[in-house]
């Protein structure tokens, strides 16, 4: 069931796009919150032609750049993603002076970030853009709030979140042992450090 504050937001977020600006939502959340589901529900609430659901993760770093490296055993910390690519294409949405921005796509059955993927035409009023580190206060990172419109939280219980990331890992590939052993190390190294960026966002939506 949705709450009360998703459904607050979603009429406040038409009402600033009826002012005729475009809007860009950042959905930001520790991994396994249920960000990604909360920016489709968001998407279909406004309408499919009325948003666009422009993802964070299509700046993973290729493998090719952090195969070898100690990158790959921290894949999806802050300095696995080009941060100041994803700066730039958020700047250009916020412009909206394109007839229309390509962005890339993070598919995670090929675990790689696939160039130009989704399509944001200028007439599209919303843009939803969702991931780790919207909020961060970290070099690059830290200038994309200035872009952002309206900033939500998703605070999903612990129990249920991890319950979620691990058998997300497992539908990818992972076994329990090595999917239950990413989610309590990596992933939760990051998800500590983004739960210190909570009370940055304008609204903490709870889900679950």
């Amino acid at each position: 069931m949705e709450s009360a504050e998703l459904a607050r937001e979603v009429q406040s977020l038409r009402r600033l796009a009826a002012g005729g600006d475009r809007v860009l939502l950042g959905i930001a959340g520790a991994p396994g919150a249920g960000k990604s589901t909360v920016a489709a529900r968001v998407r279909d609430l406004l309408h499919p032609t009325a948003a666009v659901v422009v993802p964070m993760d299509g700046f993973h770093l290729g493998n090719a750049i952090i195969d070898g490296t100690p990158l790959r055993d921290r894949k999806g910390a802050p300095d696995t993603f080009d941060a100041g690519g994803y700066l730039s294409l958020l700047a250009r949405l916020a412009r909206r002076d394109e007839a229309v921005v390509y962005a890339p796509e993070f598919r995670r059955e090929l675990d790689e970030p696939v160039a130009a993927s989704i399509a944001v035409p200028a007439e599209v009023p919303v843009v939803i853009t969702e991931g780790n580190y919207l909020l961060a206060d970290l070099p690059v990172w830290k200038d994309i709030r200035a872009l952002l419109t309206r900033t939500w939280f998703i605070e999903t219980p612990e129990e249920l979140r991890l319950e979620r990331l691990v058998a997300r890992h497992m539908a990818f590939g992972m076994d329990r042992a090595a999917a239950t052993a990413w989610a309590a190390g990596p992933d939760q190294a990051n998800a500590d450090l983004i739960q210190r960026t909570r009370a940055s966002a304008d609204v903490v939506i709870p889900w679950g």
